[in-house]
């Protein structure tokens, strides 16, 4: 009876354990995985004051090319505002992070090179395979590399 008692008992901390998340990153949703990276602290905020948040925070299934801080500067100088007038501008915002986000999960294996994708927010834009690293175009041939890929939250992918 000891040992029925003592195989029970230690199911049951096996479930609790697991319960409480003994790998947090399988439930960690893409705002939570952004909030985790310093290169992604514009966008945590950008999110947060376009009232979005919520949005990455549901089920989706999402794929983000989240923007990092250099790409933020490179926007702000871009439109000539600062950070602060962007995080005011709530319809230029969400357009912007909607731009970057795509309905389901894309992992990087599965990316249309050199094909137009249609993100959230319309307009399209392509990855191309340069040099061995990943690069975004847009509808106005700006540029960017992509980082770091698949990026696992448990509602989608960040690349």
């Amino acid at each position: 009876m000891f040992n029925w008692l003592k195989r029970l008992f230690l199911l049951s901390m096996v479930a609790v354990l697991a319960a409480c998340g003994g790998d947090d990153d399988e439930h960690r949703v893409i705002v939570d995985v952004a909030k985790g990276d310093p290169r992604l602290s514009i966008l945590v905020e950008a999110v947060t004051a376009a009232d979005l948040a919520g949005t990455l925070s549901a089920a989706g299934p999402y794929t983000v090319f989240a923007p990092t801080n250099d790409a933020f500067a490179a926007l702000l100088a871009e439109l000539g505002v600062t950070k602060d007038q962007l995080l005011a501008n709530k319809p230029l915002l969400t357009a912007v992070l909607k731009y970057h986000v795509l309905a389901g999960r894309v992992p990087a294996a599965q990316v249309p090179l050199g094909k137009a994708i249609t993100p959230l927010e319309g307009g399209i834009f392509k990855i191309d395979q340069v040099d061995g690293a990943l690069r975004t175009t847009d509808g106005r041939n700006r540029s960017g590399r992509i980082l770091q890929t698949d990026v696992e939250a448990s509602n989608g992918v960040i690349h």
